[in-house]
């Protein structure tokens, strides 16, 4: 009875980087770019347009405030702007829920002057410009309503325009976005793929060391 030797399987996971190795080494790049390219292209695609809207109120004191006094007001204002009192009522005018409020508006104040910069974002261009309306209009009548205690009132400076275009990136952007990201992680598995020159030589050759008889007679020669 004759053995027959037995070939040892080499397991899924090495079999799959032994045939990776042996691709060209700018498969792994080509092929990362191109499914960033096709993901970043499908996400701008598939994701709906946003458009923001700004509205600005400038803050104004009385004759018995000084011109330092709107700037602070300003801040204070800008941080209000967000907040429920505010938002309460604006919800009436802008026709949305609190909650849409909340999470479409932006309240932004510049240091440098007495302005409340009040943006909205949507899907939809002209309800973008009714909540950056409304939440602007619902700011100046609270300052109306404290203008005896702190001597400064919010004025409309500008009422939002309708955005023509959206905010939002493009889908050739987002295609052009995730192809440089997929490229990068390509080009980052080309640095730890298998079979990379240097990696498949083989051990270099041990030094030989001469046995004890060879020693011996080269030590009685001399």
């Amino acid at each position: 009875m004759t053995d027959t030797p037995t070939r040892r399987r080499r397991p899924p996971l090495a079999a799959s980087l032994a045939r990776a190795g042996k691709l060209p080494a700018w498969s792994a790049l080509a092929a990362g770019t191109l499914v960033g390219g096709l993901c970043g292209g499908a996400y701008g695609l598939f994701t709906p347009p946003a458009y923001t809207a700004t509205s600005y109120v400038v803050a104004v004191p009385t004759d018995k405030a000084p011109p330092e006094a709107a700037r602070g007001f300003a801040q204070a204002y800008g941080r209000v702007a967000t907040q429920l009192a505010v938002l309460g009522d604006a919800q009436v005018w802008a026709g949305v829920p609190v909650r849409t409020l909340r999470d479409s508006i932006r309240a932004s104040t510049s240091p440098d002057a007495p302005m409340v910069a009040v943006t909205a974002t949507s899907s939809r261009p002209g309800l973008a410009v009714d909540m950056a309306d409304a939440v602007s209009l619902a700011l100046t009548r609270h300052a109306e309503h404290a203008r005896n205690s702190t001597q400064v009132r919010l004025v409309r400076f500008s009422r939002a325009v309708r955005p023509t275009e959206p905010a939002s990136a493009s889908p050739a952007v987002t295609a052009l976005v995730g192809a440089s990201a997929g490229g990068l992680l390509g080009g980052l598995a080309l640095l730890v793929r298998p079979g990379r020159p240097g990696r498949d030589e083989g051990p270099a050759p041990a030094a030989s060391v001469p046995g004890p008889a060879t020693a011996a007679d080269a030590h009685g020669q001399r």
